[in-house]
């Protein structure tokens, strides 16, 4: 199956009340573990590249390559939508070029009227191509890729002029964090995120920082309209954990237990298992 649009696939979260799991990935470990997971559980999943992953990887034309041969060679099924995460508005352009099938636009650091007019033309360009579009209104806190938000809840006037730009999908900052939250953190704000799902109607809604909420918050979170729960650094910790162990036990010592494959099986498998652990409690298997 190509890559497709993350739209249907939300859409159909949004009506089933469960949500579609955005899964970053790093490398070349992180997109077969995650994708042979969805398959396995026939889950609809979104694979998201941060700027500074895509930049890693060498470029966005190398990501975009290297998951459209692998959908191919490992005879993928399931919808599959490669999504830029946290996108600048130049990024956005270099990533429609590069063959992406879904696209976020950041501008919640910009003034608001900054943010429609950018967000608008991004739409106009998104439309024509069939491609996907997500924006941001309030800060998720945490840093990503240098910029540093401190959890700011979404104004529900600013999300309503945002959604009738007719965006596909909308993050609306709630008192999330990426990273590790600490141990003082308040907890989502439902209050904000009803107040936005009134204002934005059948608007899909998205949750960043997924990693460390609680599952009872995750399903209150989906039952109040959101589609789209990413998660990153949950993947990371269960690889590093994995990687660590095999190393402190000293099995890159036996035989041929330096070889990379061998190596990083075992945070693969991390990997595989933190992701269907969130496509469990997110409701999306079986989806596909």
């Amino acid at each position: 199956m190509a890559l497709v649009s993350a739209k249907e696939m939300l859409e159909k979260a949004r009506d089933g009340k469960y949500a579609v799991g955005q899964f970053n990935i790093n490398n070349l470990e992180w997109t077969k573990a995650i994708l042979q997971t969805a398959e396995e559980l026939k889950s609809p999943v979104i694979l998201g590249v941060s700027e500074g992953a895509g930049k890693y990887m060498t470029g966005f034309k190398t990501v975009a390559n290297m998951v459209k041969a692998m959908i191919e060679e490992l005879k993928i099924t399931v919808p599959v939508a490669l999504h830029l995460d946290h996108g600048t508005y130049e990024g956005c352009y270099k990533c429609i070029e590069a063959g992406f099938s879904s696209i976020m636009f950041d501008g919640s650091h910009f003034p608001i009227e900054e943010n429609v007019e950018k967000t608008k033309e991004l739409v106009n360009v998104c439309k024509k191509q069939g491609l996907s579009l997500e924006a941001e209104v309030g800060a998720i806190g945490g840093e990503e890729d240098g910029v540093i938000g401190k959890g700011e809840c979404a104004d529900p006037d600013e999300c309503k002029r945002i959604a009738d730009l007719k965006v596909t999908m909308l993050a609306a900052g709630i008192g999330n964090i990426h990273g590790k939250y600490p141990a003082d953190w308040a907890g989502l704000s439902f209050e904000t995120l009803a107040a936005v799902k009134e204002k934005v109607g059948k608007m899909p809604l998205v949750l960043h920082g997924g990693t460390g909420i609680p599952t009872e918050m995750i399903k209150k979170a989906i039952s109040l309209g959101v589609a789209k729960i990413n998660v990153n650094t949950e993947c990371q910790l269960a690889f590093q954990e994995a990687t660590r162990k095999y190393i402190e036990e000293g099995k890159d010592l036996v035989g041929k237990g330096f070889d990379p494959r061998k190596l990083l099986a075992p945070g693969v498998q991390a990997i595989k298992d933190t992701v269907k652990e969130k496509m469990e409690i997110f409701g999306s298997i079986g989806k596909a």
